[in-house]
């Protein structure tokens, strides 16, 4: 009788570690940050700011992006309306 219980065992055990596998992986990926961070050619960092951000957020994500260029600052430079309704302010930064 043992043998016949051993499918339906490997069966548990395989979709058991086929369901921590998924979870693993969705618990791992990395969220969408909502807001839009790029570096410019003349090496000044962009941020387009969703509606209701403030611009201290702003300036946290500029941050970040200049502290993996290895600069310590993030200086704001400029700030200006865009058409774009889902970012309506874009905001640039220069890394010091």
């Amino acid at each position: 009788m043992g043998i016949f219980y051993l499918p339906i065992i490997l069966m548990k055990i395989t979709s058991y570690l086929s369901l921590v596998l998924i979870l693993g992986l969705v618990a791992c990926g990395t969220p969408d940050s909502e807001f839009g961070v790029y570096k410019q050619s003349d090496g000044a960092i962009g941020v387009h700011a969703p509606k209701g951000s403030k611009e201290s957020e702003t300036q946290e994500m500029a941050l970040a992006e200049c502290k993996k260029l290895g600069k310590q600052n993030a200086v704001a430079v400029e700030s200006r309306k865009t058409v774009n309704d889902r970012f309506p302010m874009t905001y640039i930064y220069l890394c010091r």
